[in-house]
């Protein structure tokens, strides 16, 4: 299982939905930086089950950190948080192996690791994984903030309902606000009619889909490696570890084909005695590289698959289609709670990326 990320800095994540604990190992963090428990702990809230629109199991997500930090600062030691499980209800996953769930990983991952697997709550493959990695966003975050990056997402779209998107010129001030918001929309009427159509689908036992839209704001240009070492790929791995992603953009992204070149280039001008672009199609990346512009970019997260209604499945031991009723606890709309999720992904890349270009310390 390819559970391991990065070069010079590495993640190991690790654990199962339902077992003991979850837990993630950083190696290659610098030493230097301040542990700000209570903004990682902020952090991993806006992540934690338990809220409006999320499953009911409650899990306090308290990261245990129990090497690479000494008297309140990381020591340059490999960092290794532990999050324990608290709240499983194993029960409600007894057939997981005879009828896979639609749009999970259930057969394909029993085809792959055989009668051994564990996949109650999904196992591995489960959200409940994502912990860790916003345990690990969250020191990369704070260590970012240092030279003034700050990163922050939004929904951008649920069903036909669009809030507004980020400004191709969005500053770091305007990202570090809309984090503080208690649901991650930019608009107020997107937010109501957003938690209108989870509220909808969440009584009808049904879930939606949606586009997160992310920025990075204060990055320095230049950084990233053209052509395996993107600053586009390194994003774009991360995303995919995030289990509902299914597809990404940046800047226009799949609107280029629509365009012509004379109204797709972000044309070069001065401001302020810097070099910037009058428009941000790209996304803040050329050639793989930052060009000193926020970086933009947005991710279509699939619904939660895990829905009441009856679905269509199949008997793998009769081998036989069959009808399954999925029980347990689930998000109708997963993206609220994977807004932060994106966050975190995007700051373990560009802090990556920032080490790789330069191997500075704090």
């Amino acid at each position: 299982m390819a559970s391991v990320y990065g070069t010079k800095l590495k993640l190991s994540v690790f654990g199962e939905s339902h077992g003991k604990a979850i837990g993630v190992t950083i190696d290659g963090f610098p030493a230097g930086l301040p542990v700000d428990t209570d903004y990682i702990a902020a952090f991993m809230k806006r992540r934690a089950p338990g809220g409006a629109f999320s499953t009911k199991r409650t899990e306090a997500d308290i990261p245990n950190i129990i090497s690479g930090v000494s008297n309140g600062f990381t020591n340059g030691y490999p960092i290794c948080a532990v999050i324990e499980n608290t709240n499983q209800h194993s029960a409600s996953y007894a057939d997981k192996m005879t009828i896979p769930r639609p749009n999970h990983a259930d057969y394909a991952a029993s085809v792959k690791y055989g009668e051994h697997v564990e996949l109650h709550g999904g196992g591995h493959f489960s959200g409940r994984l994502t912990a860790p990695l916003v345990f690990a966003g969250a020191l990369c975050s704070l260590w970012l903030r240092r030279d003034g990056i700050e990163i922050a997402a939004h929904i951008k779209q649920i069903l036909n309902v669009t809030d507004s998107p980020f400004p191709g010129d969005v500053t770091a001030a305007q990202l570090a606000a809309l984090r503080e918001r208690d649901f991650p929309a930019i608009d107020n009427m997107a937010k109501e009619a957003f938690a209108t159509i989870i509220n909808s689908a969440q009584n009808k036992g049904d879930s939606v889909g949606a586009k997160i839209e992310c920025a990075a704001a204060g990055l320095p240009v230049a950084i990233g490696e053209h052509m395996f070492g993107s600053v586009e790929s390194e994003i774009s791995q991360l995303m995919f570890a995030v289990p509902a992603v299914k597809g990404i953009e940046f800047g226009a992204g799949f609107d280029f084909c629509r365009m012509y070149g004379s109204q797709a280039n972000d044309t070069y001008t001065y401001r302020d005695g810097k070099v910037v672009t009058r428009t941000n199609n790209c996304g803040g990346i050329t050639g793989g590289m930052t060009n000193g512009m926020p970086v933009i970019f947005s991710v279509a997260m699939k619904p939660t698959p895990s829905i009441y209604l009856e679905q269509d499945s199949v008997n793998l031991e009769t081998q036989t289609d069959a009808k399954l009723a999925i029980k347990g606890r689930h998000d109708p709309c997963i993206a609220v709670r994977a807004v932060p999720v994106i966050e975190a992904c995007t700051a373990i890349a560009l802090t990556g990326l920032m080490l790789n270009a330069d191997g500075r310390k704090l």
